[in-house]
């Protein structure tokens, strides 16, 4: 073989050798990439973090994840109507909550939200659908209320949030699963959910649907981002006036609720209940 040959050849091996190389490093340091992505972004199958099938579809590991991951099906699999009855048959025959929520109702507004309970394992989404369910039981009474009692004598009304202008003769007081308040919330919830939340706002109390989506869409920009920080952590994003002192005794019903609840799905806790 000639000099030029030989050469060739060498260069020839040299190049497979490198080639070889890169198919074996690669994916080793892909898949070895850290997962520590921020609140609604994905961390793909390789470890890197963004949105889209690259990274929400097959294999995604954490966040937002769908195709591989819990859906909407799963929460409805969880919050059975057993779950769901045995919470709202404790409110009285009286209550006018009673005949107005019903787990298809909050079914249909998951739909709108199927985020909820996603973002980890399946105990990750047993403790906040029984977080969630703790504080409806809580701010409802058991599904019993659909308004906040003696609301009307609060208008919750904030002239310094401009870009929701209050209506004349409505009142933003709670109402729903997580008694609502104020023009702030109701204005971009009616928004997000297809009914004038500043005109109408007693629509949150007139159709079951759009107060499950309500109660969703504030759980969702407030809540579901600290769920994992404990449920003392929903305590504060829900109504923090009852931590450190404020209101003890409200804040022991809701981590009641919320314990019981989860041993219900058997799930335990987690540390940090209280705020």
């Amino acid at each position: 073989m000639t000099m030029m040959g030989n050469k060739l050849q060498s260069i020839s091996i040299v190049g497979f050798a490198i080639a070889f190389l890169i198919m074996i490093i690669v994916p080793i340091n892909v898949s070895a990439q850290n997962c520590g992505c921020a609140a609604g972004v994905c961390c793909s199958q390789y470890g890197y973090c963004g949105n889209g099938d690259p990274y929400c579809g097959t294999g995604c590991k954490q966040g937002p994840c769908y195709g591989s991951t819990l859906s909407s099906s799963s929460v409805a699999d969880i919050v059975t109507p057993a779950f769901f009855n045995g919470i709202i048959n404790q409110a009285g025959s009286s209550c006018a909550g009673k005949n107005f929520y019903t787990r298809d109702a909050f079914l249909n507004a998951l739909n709108s939200y199927n985020q909820f309970g996603k973002g980890g394992s399946l105990d990750d989404t047993k403790r906040e659908i029984a977080a969630a369910f703790a504080h409806f039981t809580h701010e409802t009474g058991h599904f019993c209320y659909m308004e906040e009692i003696n609301g009307a004598s609060h208008d919750y009304c904030d002239n310094t949030k401009t870009q929701y202008p209050c209506a004349p003769g409505k009142g933003y007081y709670g109402r729903g699963p997580l008694q609502i308040t104020w023009n702030y919330n109701y204005g971009p919830a009616g928004t997000d959910n297809g009914f004038d939340g500043l005109k109408s706002p007693e629509t949150v109390a007139n159709n079951a649907v759009i107060s499950f989506k309500t109660a969703l869409w504030f759980w969702m920009k407030n809540v579901h981002s600290v769920v994992n920080q404990g449920f003392g952590a929903t305590i504060r994003a829900i109504n923090s006036i009852e931590c450190n002192g404020g209101n003890s005794n409200a804040v022991q019903a809701r981590v009641n609720y919320y314990t019981q609840y989860c041993s219900q799905l058997g799930v335990a806790p987690g540390n940090n209940l209280k705020c």
